[in-house]
């Protein structure tokens, strides 16, 4: 019979040995965080965009009364005649 740790040896020969996490997988995670967190804030700006606007079909009638403006005052006219030399 074999020893299980035998085999757990040469199991653990065959991958090489893990690299820390490095700045630029914590960068990739940051720059996920923040995508994730813009396509987020997008998105309730758009429902709120789409909720604040009435719904189609649905007709407004808006309805205003102008007061009429006040009579201009008539200007005076002046006759001017001349005469030819």
């Amino acid at each position: 019979m074999t020893d299980p740790g035998d085999h757990l040896e040469r199991v653990a020969r065959r991958w090489p040995p893990r690299r820390g996490r490095g700045p630029v997988r914590t960068g990739r995670v940051v720059a996920l965080v923040a995508a994730a967190a813009i396509v987020f804030v997008l998105g309730i700006a758009l429902g709120e965009a789409l909720q604040d606007n009435p719904s189609p079909g649905k007709s407004r009638t808006f309805v205003r009364t102008f007061a009429p403006l006040p009579p201009a005052s008539v200007p005076r006219t002046v006759t001017v005649t001349v005469t030819s030399p």
